[in-house]
């Protein structure tokens, strides 16, 4: 274990080619796919958090079943839609980073919109009213309510990323963990795990927790001038 856990060290030192392109594929994946569900999701969050209308309930509640949708379900229906014989198939995008990163957006962007729509929800009544006083019409107020919420913003992105780069199950359906072209960090520690090759897999693990660490020490700074 200590030699296992030695050569980890090395490997990530020595900036192993191999360790490079998987942290480089993970990178491309995590960052592309949890910006798009931000730039997505933080519009829609905001509306429905600020606004009453018919039906919104019923959105809320379709939001909320599809952030605890399950990954291999959504990595099983992204590879049939894009298999073969799926009606996308024609696009050749199955086993490729593409995919992958579609799949973590539709993952994604429910959290997104989750999380802007709590928030929004507890502070929309007051903007409003402040909105009214100064007369600015609702798109203004819109981009008022944005401006209050640039912290809440910035954390969820925080969540979002953890959570595409924590990732295994869609992303290994749809992109294979093919080695220097879709494996990814989670995908490669199981792979390289089950052959055996425990230095890489430790060295992948280590560099998982330290990111997680980061992004979760970040999101605790955001939380704290939220709620000052």
């Amino acid at each position: 274990m200590q030699s296992a856990l030695a050569k980890a060290v090395a490997l990530i030192l020595s900036a192993d080619a191999e360790l490079c392109n998987i942290l480089s594929v993970t990178a491309k994946m995590s960052i592309s796919s949890s910006l798009i569900a931000l730039i997505l999701g933080v519009p829609i969050g905001i509306w429905l958090g600020s606004s009453r209308f018919r039906g919104q309930s019923i959105l809320l509640i379709i939001n909320r079943t599809l952030m605890g949708m399950p990954p291999v379900v959504c990595g099983l229906i992204f590879y049939m839609l894009f298999s073969g014989v799926g009606p996308f198939g024609k696009w050749k995008w199955l086993f490729s980073v593409r995919i992958m990163i579609l799949a973590q957006v539709v993952l994604i962007l429910p959290i997104v919109v989750g999380n802007m729509e709590t928030y929004v929800t507890g502070i929309a009544q007051t903007v409003k009213e402040t909105a009214k006083g100064l007369g600015l019409s609702g798109w203004k107020t819109f981009f008022l309510l944005m401006n209050e919420c640039v912290y809440q913003i910035c954390s969820t992105y925080l969540l979002a990323f953890a959570r595409s780069i924590a990732e295994v199950g869609a992303v290994s359906m749809v992109g294979g963990a093919i080695a220097w072209k879709t494996n990814v960090m989670t995908t490669a520690i199981m792979q390289y795990t089950n052959r055996g090759n425990f230095s890489l897999g430790i060295a992948l693990g280590l560099i998982l927790m330290t990111i997680s660490l980061v992004v979760n020490i970040l999101i605790s700074v955001m939380q704290r001038r939220i709620n000052r």
